[in-house]
């Protein structure tokens, strides 16, 4: 630097002199130590969830016992509300979907059992498949992406606009008012729509298996009654409760845990999505399991 006046000449010199050492080497860390803390810190992630998810439980099932001592204080128009939303609306997609599911099953089993001979059995798979696994798995995976998604999304929206805070303030409980109604609203529709969505796929394996693979519907419906029994429809309905209480949890506890950003909503509404369809798949696993063990 040049033309800098005797004033400032002093306090450019001592500038100058700063930061010229080099700068010391960083050691390299241990990557067992490396691996051992991301370890510890996804078992303390998962602690946490697991409380989380234990604390909504418990606050859900405070304001359930509030509401049967006070029947009075359910919000029946939130309730219908939340119905119309995740139950009536997602039957057009719902059926869609499990009709194109169905029929990629009874076209795949006849292409493949047709090489032995034996395309009658695909009614036997698409039946018990559908009513006792896919059907209602399918449905509550959709559910988890559509509803869930929507659920964490609002209450991150009132958790953001400190609406919750205010509700607190007016001596409100959020669990009761927000959560409470839509929890139920997902246990009310769920089964509905899983039998819905078994109806859809068997029509769709039907189809096919008239237009693709020669079966007349008579013969379809014969065969398959010979080979789904109560049972079957009984195992895929009672899975559907339990999902929808899995997914409505997830989707609020994750949606109150938004901070006060939109980078926030939309990492919560993601982790929510992603939860809920785990959550759904291992309790699928579970009932599998407990079923089978006591023949059912």
């Amino acid at each position: 630097m040049i033309g800098i006046s005797d004033r400032y000449a002093g306090l450019i010199a001592e500038v100058n002199q700063v930061n010229r050492r080099k700068p010391a080497a960083e050691k390299p860390e241990n990557p067992i130590i490396v691996r051992l803390e991301q370890l510890g810190r996804y078992a303390a992630g998962i602690t946490e969830d697991v409380a989380i998810f234990l604390q909504m439980l418990g606050a859900l099932g405070l304001a359930l016992f509030g509401v049967l001592r006070r029947p009075r204080s359910l919000r029946l128009t939130s309730l219908a509300y939340q119905i119309y939303r995740v139950g009536w609306q997602a039957i057009p997609i719902i059926l869609l979907i499990t009709f194109l599911i169905g029929a990629i099953i009874a076209q795949q089993g006849i292409f493949h059992f047709r090489k032995f001979g034996a395309e009658s059995y695909v009614v036997d798979m698409v039946g018990i498949l559908v009513l006792r696994e896919l059907g209602v798995l399918i449905v509550a995976i959709m559910v988890a992406g559509r509803s869930g998604s929507a659920y964490t999304a609002e209450l991150g929206s009132m958790k953001m606009r400190e609406e919750i805070d205010a509700l607190s303030t007016m001596g409100l409980d959020a669990v009761e008012v927000l959560v409470l109604p839509r929890i139920l609203a997902l246990i009310c529709s769920l089964p509905i729509l899983a039998f819905i969505g078994s109806m859809a796929a068997l029509y769709g394996g039907g189809l096919v298996a008239w237009l693709y693979g020669g079966m007349s519907p008579a013969i379809f419906m014969a065969r398959l009654h010979d080979a789904v029994s109560v049972t079957s429809f009984e195992v895929g309905i009672i899975k559907a409760p339990f999902m929808a209480l899995a997914i409505g949890i997830v989707a609020c506890s994750e949606g109150l845990r938004v901070k006060g950003s939109a980078e926030s909503l939309g990492r919560q509404t993601t982790t929510s999505v992603v939860k809920s369809i785990f959550l759904v798949i291992v309790l699928d696993g579970i009932f599998a399991v407990f079923f089978a063990s006591i023949g059912m």
